[in-house]
């Protein structure tokens, strides 16, 4: 090239063509070291200068650096809102502003506005470390879940160079800095963080609140009026879905309402913090929820009990559901007045998934041969049960009662006489009771399913406060270990009745009615008659007619048919009497002395003794 040609006058490099020697190799770098003083003289003497080789020409600019530049040569615009980024017009282009920006320009204001965001975020973060929030980790990831709120520092920091004269120059990330710093947010996440709120419980509210955190303080305030708890004002605000953008008035309205309704006012505040979907409903919505319930026969009693039992049978399920799940209770035949005092006494039963829960728990109770009119039972005693998981709580209580001697047709049986044995806990109170019946009860092991068949309820008994005290009321008594046993697998319901009404009616069998302790022995039911309206007046009965019976024939049976066996006895012994009145029928002493024996051992075939 022309400019890259040297003058005549350049002194030319010339090339040895034989290998050079150490020595010339010396010389030759002496010769390259030129003085300080060589190059100032060149630099003061231009002609002795050497050219310097010129650089490429530059690549023409690309479309997105024109843009650029024409967009910051183009008149500003004033912003249509604070904080608004819009692409430059010119005053007569009203033609070019309807066609949009270029692809180029968008591509430069998104380039410009994630710059803008970091900028917020890195000021946020900033900001709340100052503060002492927490550490870098727990600042970092709660400022990458408030992506809204850095949006409103955004905004609100372009708008402050305009409404803020004095501020205008200052940097963007100074008016970032000062307009979180105005918002207050170090002070609230302090009080999120020590009222126990996770960083995204922390982040939903700040960012639902639109900006506006004193809102969220006043919020807080009138939380507090309603009785809510300071642990539960964090999952309020955090949970309550869009309550914050009602007015104050609407919410009044809400709780004077539910008040009007039996949920009493020291009720609301625990109401509100198990289900605080119900401050975000409408009346019209909330109305409609509570005539469901009071269409089933509720009274202000019974809503107001449920709705603070359970909170979210009124806020959080939908109509659908609701209406779906009360006729399939139905179909169990219950009434609109039994399905409310039902749910008036369970409502966790709305919570429940008919198709995972109770389609499941349905079948498997038809597979025991349980009737309709047994679920129904079921369900109207314990309706916990439907609201138990099935293989993991039913499934392998059923299985144990089979392997201890239950049999598979009686299950059923034990479920509808009891059904609070399936929320027993199999470890923790089934078991060990067994275990005690086993042991210090003294019942076999052929008997123990006989026994749990015919008495459930003993299942639901405690150890320590019922059964070992009964046990060791009859030790006392002098009845053996293995004795007790057999008392209790001929009657179960015997370790269930309380010491004091045990032990009057031993004193009265022993000490009025003169009886050994094996009739007791023989008939344990006794203690399940009444001392005063049954033992009492037949003993007396017999007393008065001279007729002595077993306990299982003096108490059983109904009251005519205790008179029918009395008069039988006292004709019996009129007829003893009477032969024994006549000496012609007899012939002699011993002969008299075997009839008396032949009819004492008739009588006490029939099981009726006859007192002369």
């Amino acid at each position: 090239m022309a400019a890259a040609a040297l003058p005549h006058s350049h002194p030319r490099l010339r090339l040895p063509l034989h290998t050079p020697s150490p020595a010339s190799r010396r010389r030759h770098r002496s010769l390259l070291r030129i003085p300080s003083f060589v190059a100032v003289s060149r630099l003061q003497n231009p002609t002795t200068a050497t050219h310097p080789v010129l650089p490429p020409p530059a690549p023409p600019p690309s479309a997105a650096l024109l843009a650029a530049e024409s967009a910051s040569l183009a008149p500003r615009r004033e912003p249509r809102f604070p904080g608004s980024l819009s692409s430059p017009t010119s005053p007569a282009g009203s033609a070019s502003a309807s066609a949009g920006l270029s692809e180029a320009e968008d591509a430069v204001l998104r380039r410009a506005l994630q710059v803008r965001r970091a900028v917020a975020a890195e000021a946020l973060v900033a900001t709340l470390g100052g503060g002492k929030i927490g550490g870098l980790t727990y600042i970092k990831n709660l400022t990458a879940r408030m992506g809204p709120f850095v949006d409103r520092v955004v905004v609100e920091a372009a708008a402050m160079r305009r409404d803020h004269p004095d501020l205008a120059h200052m940097s963007f990330n100074a008016r970032a800095k000062a307009y979180i710093q105005e918002s207050g947010l170090v002070e609230l996440v302090k009080w999120f963080k020590h009222n126990s709120m996770t960083y995204p419980q922390i982040a939903k509210v700040v960012c639902a609140c639109s900006g506006d955190l004193g809102k969220v303080r006043r919020m807080i305030k009138w939380l507090r009026s309603i009785y809510v708890k300071g642990d539960f004002l964090g999952r309020v605000l955090a949970n309550g879905g869009s309550f914050l953008n009602q007015s104050f008035e609407e919410l009044e309205e809400i709780i004077g309402y539910l008040e009007s309704l039996g949920v009493r006012r020291d009720w609301i505040g625990y109401v509100v913090s198990r289900c605080p979907q119900l401050l975000s409903l409408s009346m019209d919505e909330l109305e409609t929820r509570v005539r469901f319930y009071r269409d089933l026969g509720m009274d202000e009693k019974d809503f107001g009990t449920m709705v603070y039992d359970y909170p979210r049978v009124l806020g959080f399920l939908s109509l659908e559901e609701m209406n779906s799940k009360v006729q399939y209770l139905k179909e169990f035949g219950l009434s609109a007045q039994e399905l409310g005092k039902l749910l008036a006494f369970k409502p966790q039963l709305m919570a429940c998934s008919i198709e995972e829960r109770w389609k499941p728990l349905v079948k498997y109770l038809y597979h025991l041969n349980i009737s309709r009119d047994g679920m129904k039972r079921m369900l109207m005693v314990q309706p916990t049960i439907f609201c138990l998981d099935l293989e993991t709580v039913i499934v392998p209580k059923v299985q144990f009662l089979m392997d201890i001697g239950v049999r598979s047709d009686a299950i059923g049986n034990v479920l509808v006489k009891f059904p609070p044995v399936l929320t027993y806990s199999l470890y923790k109170k089934i078991r060990p009771v067994v275990i005690f019946l086993l042991t210090k009860g003294g019942v076999k092991q052929d008997d123990i399913g006989k026994v749990i068949a015919l008495d459930p309820q003993l299942l639901g008994c405690s150890i320590a406060h019922k059964l070992e005290v009964s046990v060791k009321y009859f030790r006392s008594l002098g009845i053996y270990h293995f004795v007790l046993g057999q008392m209790i697998a001929d009657f179960p319901t015997l370790l269930r009745y309380n010491v004091d009404i045990l032990r009057p009616k031993y004193q009265y069998l022993r000490r009025v009615m003169v009886r050994p302790l094996k009739d007791l022995i023989e008939f344990p039911r006794f203690f399940s008659y009444s001392l005063e309206d049954r033992i009492e007046p037949r003993h007396q009965t017999l007393v008065a007619n001279r007729v002595n019976m077993k306990l299982r024939y003096m108490l059983s049976g109904s009251d005519e048919e205790f008179a029918q066996r009395v008069r039988e006895a006292v004709e019996r012994r009129a007829r003893f009497e009477a032969r024994k009145a006549c000496p012609e029928t007899f012939s002699g002493s011993s002969e008299t002395s075997r009839e008396t024996e032949a009819t004492v051992a008739s009588a006490c075939q029939d099981n009726i003794e006859v007192v002369d």
